[in-house]
């Protein structure tokens, strides 16, 4: 039989009572035993590594960007260093009254009420979370010397040098630099900035975004050794690679050019834009938009009013640049392309005349000359230089069921992107045929097609919309004999010593067979416009010593008065450069356009315009 537990001695029972606690207490020595040696020798030199990590703290340093330069070397862009008051977050107390009396504290210090401090911070960690928060830049000496008296009573407050954007003339080629701000929650995703960290700077607009690769420097790091409170050690600087500053971009802006651009906007006090392009190459020697805005804002923290006035006034929108984002109806400088279109189809000849008795009619319709003026018989040439409406409604009227006019347009690069290598231009539109035809269909306009359309496109109105960016374009294959540039602003990199790195030369995008019998009508009949008694413009540039063509444009836009036109090529008849100026509710084109071509040609060529032959000009 067998004995239970309980028939066992009492001494027998105790052993066994031992012998099983023993055998657990010898279990668990044995695992602790096992866990200690690999800590200690097989993860050893792990934890080892990251006890010492823990001992120090890496920082980026900042790299300078580059400075962006005109043509002639002078700084459009340029850094200062700035006094910057930073806030990392996770030093706040967690209890959120504590939280708030800090801020509060530190807000007074800084000038800012505790309602602006926290939605500085939540705008930032939105873009930037766990990046320090800069609360203020260019602080002053007083504040930074309490803050180092007073450091216990500020934890995670810290004041850095970093580098700021400067700008030397105020807003001078303002929608060409463009700006730069920190890297955004969504831009750190793409590719192009896939080794950034928040809190970095890149190139929002302009040419800073379009190059913001070249002029964007290599951050540096130090790494300093720390104490428990994570405060750094004296003498505990560990490592130090300095940042690498970017490179320099160099603009094919003619500061001399561009600088006359603004300040005829400026003088005439009406929205409006300018463009200064040269016709062989696509380089932009001027462009510029009014009203503008001063870069520099965006450097510090913006009040509610310079929000207000940057981002939600539709009306002025001194952030659009009207030269490449805004397309418009051009009035009578469009009448190139008329001329061309009718030219190259065999519709008219150079010498084809035209009776203009001040108006012609179609289906009901009347169709008038500006003042109903009459004209007579006019060859292409002399309606180029009264500027004959008749004489271009004849001709849309001729072309309106075949689609030349729409196919020479877009030839020529209006209604179509550019390849400017700054973003943003609009596409614009070339009303068609198919175009409105298909709006009738889906419901979207009252009518289809009709030859009125095609008559209204052959002056530059209707439904056209085109920038100033797409008619000099257009002007300048015409000047250069058929070639459709590439216009660009960005011209070469350099380094600090001022060597060339890369130069910036995209090529032509294409050629447009143009016979050289049109292309001397067109130019001629321009040239009278411009220069010769009665032309539309003669009155502004017929004392100019420099020959030029050049057209008048007075647009009609609906819920705004007129808006004034005028493009040019000079020299005449080889023409260098393209010059287009348009001005919203400016009136007649040689009220308004003309005389800040004008002005734009006077710097262009230094007002030594004697000096120039026809062959050429000055850069």
């Amino acid at each position: 039989m067998f004995l239970r537990n309980d028939d066992l001695p009492r001494g027998t029972r105790l052993s066994l009572r031992i012998a099983v606690l023993g055998g657990f207490a010898v279990a668990l020595f044995a695992v602790l035993f096992f866990r200690l040696w690999n800590l200690q020798v097989i993860d050893g030199s792990h934890y080892l590594a990251e006890a010492q990590n823990n001992r120090t703290r890496e920082y980026r340093v900042l790299a300078p960007r580059g400075e962006i330069l005109a043509r002639n070397g002078q700084p459009i862009v340029q850094n200062r260093t700035s006094l910057a008051l930073l806030l990392n977050t996770s030093k706040l107390p967690k209890d959120e009254a504590e939280a708030n009396a800090e801020l509060t504290k530190l807000g007074s210090l800084a000038h800012m009420s505790l309602k602006k401090v926290r939605k500085t911070i939540a705008e930032q960690e939105k873009v930037a979370a766990g990046a320090p928060v800069t609360l203020r830049r260019d602080v002053g000496y007083d504040l930074i010397y309490y803050l180092e008296e007073n450091k216990r009573s500020f934890p995670g407050v810290s004041v850095e040098r970093v580098f700021v954007r400067s700008y030397p003339d105020g807003s001078e080629a303002a929608h060409v630099i463009g700006t730069v701000g920190e890297v955004s929650e969504e831009q750190l995703k793409e590719k192009r900035y896939s080794n950034l960290e928040p809190g970095e700077e890149v190139g929002q607009s302009g040419a800073e975004y379009a190059y913001d690769k070249y002029l964007r420097g290599v951050p540096g790091k130090t790494r300093v050794q720390v104490n428990a409170m994570g405060e750094p050690t004296p003498g505990g600087q560990l490592v130090q690679v300095p940042p690498t500053p970017g490179k320099d971009l160099v603009l094919t802006i003619n500061q001399a050019v561009q600088q006359a651009g603004e300040a005829a906007l400026s003088e005439r006090g009406l929205p409006g834009a300018f463009i200064s392009m040269n016709v062989h190459s696509g380089e932009i020697l001027a462009m510029g938009s009014f009203p503008t805005y001063d870069p520099k804002v965006f450097t510090e923290p913006m009040t509610q009013s310079q929000v207000n006035e940057l981002f939600r006034d539709p009306i002025l929108a001194p952030l659009t640049d009207r030269a490449t984002e805004s397309a418009y109806p051009t009035g009578s400088t469009y009448k190139i392309l008329t001329a061309l279109a009718a030219l190259e189809n065999g519709v008219i000849t150079p010498s084809t005349t035209i009776v203009d008795n001040g108006y012609i009619e179609r289906a009901g319709q009347k169709f008038e000359n500006a003042g109903g003026t009459a004209y007579g018989a006019v060859s292409l040439v002399s309606a180029l230089q009264v500027s004959s409406d008749v004489f271009m409604y004849e001709l849309g009227s001729r072309m309106w069921d075949k689609p030349y006019l729409q196919e020479w347009s877009h030839r020529m690069g209006i209604g179509d992107p550019s390849g400017l290598d700054i973003p943003g231009e609009s596409e614009g539109l070339v009303p068609s045929r198919n175009w409105r035809d298909q709006l009738f269909r889906e419901g979207n306009t009252e009518r289809p097609w009709s030859e009125g359309d095609n008559i209204q496109l052959a002056t530059g109105q209707g439904d056209l919309q085109t920038t100033p960016l797409q008619l000099a374009i257009a002007y300048a294959a015409l000047g250069n004999g058929g070639t459709i540039v590439t216009p660009h602003v960005g011209h070469e990199i350099r380094d600090a010593a001022g060597r060339v790195l890369k130069e910036f030369d995209p090529g032509p995008r294409r050629h447009v067979k143009i016979n050289p019998a049109s292309r001397q009508a067109i130019l001629e009949g321009l040239h009278e416009a411009a220069q010769v008694a009665p032309g539309t413009a003669a009155g502004i540039f017929g004392g100019f010593p420099v020959p030029i063509a050049g057209k008048t444009g007075t647009a009609e836009r609906p819920g705004h008065a007129d808006q004034s036109w005028f493009a040019s090529l000079a020299p005449y008849p080889n023409p260098n450069i393209v010059t287009i100026v348009t001005i919203e509710e400016g009136g007649f084109g040689a009220e308004s356009a003309a005389p800040a071509v004008l002005q734009m040609l006077e710097a262009y060529f230094n007002k030594q315009a004697s000096e120039v032959t026809t062959s050429g000009g000055a850069e």
